[in-house]
């Protein structure tokens, strides 16, 4: 009895999650941005409740409300986990989602690198000034030397 009254309490918890995630998405499809973060933020305490598509889902419906909202840094962190979530588990994410998310991600990535064409800043061949063809500004000093001072002549 006790086993099936908490198996009924566990599925009711789960379809609750899965209820504001969609009224969540429902906001955000509606251009209710500041109403679907505010769900979003009661419901990340409990994302690891739902299924790993629904998770996916979630990741990319946060980080896009995020994004939508100007708060880039948060986007980018969601948005990542959606991708990862979705590389490891497909079928969360539909198609023109995924093509919006790269192309987000390609955009808040710009944040951080730069506004480098490379597809991957990891693929830059160096990150010191010689690669970018930068000289440091004329009041900045030059590296002291880590070789030990040479003795004066006669000593």
């Amino acid at each position: 009895m006790r086993i099936a009254v908490l198996a009924a309490v566990l599925a009711l918890g789960c379809s609750t999650y899965r209820e504001d995630l969609n009224r969540g998405q429902r906001l955000y499809e509606e251009n209710q941005y500041e109403h679907a973060l505010a769900i979003w933020r009661i419901l990340e305490a409990d994302a690891d409740s739902l299924s790993m598509n629904d998770q996916a889902r979630y990741a990319y419906l946060r980080g896009m409300t995020d994004y939508r909202l100007g708060f880039r840094p948060y986007a980018r962190h969601w948005l990542g986990v959606a991708r990862a979530i979705d590389k490891d588990h497909p079928g969360g994410l539909n198609q023109e989602w995924r093509d919006r998310l790269d192309k987000s991600l390609a955009d808040l990535d710009k944040d951080v690198y730069g506004g480098s064409e490379l597809a991957n800043p990891a693929d830059a061949p160096s990150a010191g000034p010689a690669a970018t063809g930068a000289t440091p500004p004329a009041d900045v000093p030059p590296p002291a030397s880590t070789a030990p001072p040479s003795a004066p002549p006669g000593s």
